[in-house]
């Protein structure tokens, strides 16, 4: 990672870990520490806001320049030619964390408690930025991770099925996200680097039924792009071929790096997010389980009571 990029991070609040590793903080461990707010993860699933370490393996990594990314966009490589070793970028990120949340512990607004707490995660995010499953040791960091019992999230675009194949352990929850309902938005959405983004992601969904953990897909939608009624079937047909445990309609939000290429008019309303929900969920046969309006997001489910993650201690 070159100075340059390290410096626009540092800026923007992240922890750089190792030679291609990140943490920052989440926005809803602020607001838990400081309100008792949480964030749709703990209200779907059960992961404890403020005990959640948000981070990546691949901070300067990724297969696609999405136009909605909220994140910078300096990715200028597609693999990590000297990968770091997995307990090095786990002990570091926490490490890293707990210096984040330092400043926490002096504002009359802080929880004590879920600050002591917020220092021992429970949780790790794999998700911050670029494309987690480029780095080639994710399946023992999972490992790793789950062996000090925490458990893990995994968010990927699908464009990386062999890695799928081959990782091992699986993570305790495995996001994949499908934000286009064909493949002409999908390479206008989100400015592929390779050439076949759209023929992996299939791959990707074909393989999902078979793996053995909890799944989602995860649509994010963008008003005048991928949410209109008329997609509906041809989502409907990508979950299908998925079958995942939960589907999640989540409405893009206009913040960080999506400013520079959306406007307020791309942020769906929470009512558009529902209603786009409930028709999808119809035509899947999919439960309607839960919704949380401050985060624009809906949960479906395979099944009509969806199980929470194992309550951490």
């Amino acid at each position: 990672m070159n100075e340059e990029l390290k410096e626009i991070l540092k800026k923007q609040h992240y922890a750089i870990v190792g030679n291609h590793s990140g943490v920052k903080l989440c926005h809803w461990m602020r607001q838990s520490l400081l309100f008792g707010r949480e964030c749709y993860k703990q209200t779907f699933y059960g992961i404890e806001s403020h005990r959640c370490l948000q981070m990546t393996p691949t901070i300067n990594q990724c297969t696609q320049n999405c136009l909605f990314c909220w994140r910078y966009q300096g990715f200028t490589e597609l693999e990590i030619e000297n990968p770091d070793d997995p307990e090095f970028i786990l002990e570091e990120s926490i490490k890293a964390q707990r210096k984040l949340i330092t400043g926490f512990k002096g504002d009359e607004r802080c929880d004590q408690r879920k600050w002591r707490e917020a220092n021992d995660p429970k949780h790790v995010a794999c998700s911050l930025t670029g494309e987690p499953t480029l780095y080639p040791r994710l399946g023992e960091f999972f490992e790793t991770c789950h062996k000090r019992g925490m458990t893990t999230f995994l968010v990927t675009n699908g464009t990386n099925p062999e890695a799928l194949e081959k990782l091992d352990p699986l993570p305790t929850q495995l996001y994949i996200s499908v934000v286009a309902p064909n493949k002409d938005i999908y390479k206008k959405l989100t400015r592929p680097l390779i050439p076949d983004g759209w023929e992996r992601l299939q791959r990707t969904l074909e393989l999902l039924p078979s793996l053995d953990t909890r799944t989602v897909i995860r649509h994010t939608l963008v008003n005048g792009w991928n949410m209109d009624e008329a997609y509906i079937d041809e989502y409907a047909k990508l979950d299908e071929k998925a079958s995942p445990m939960f589907i999640e309609p989540k409405g893009f939000v206009l913040v960080g790096q999506s400013r520079q290429r959306m406007t307020l008019n791309n942020m769906p309303s929470h009512e558009q997010v529902m209603s786009f929900g409930k028709k999808l969920a119809d035509k899947l046969g999919y439960f309607f389980a839960n919704e949380k309006e401050d985060s624009r997001v809906v949960l479906l489910s395979k099944n009509k009571k969806v199980e929470r993650i194992n309550k951490q201690s």
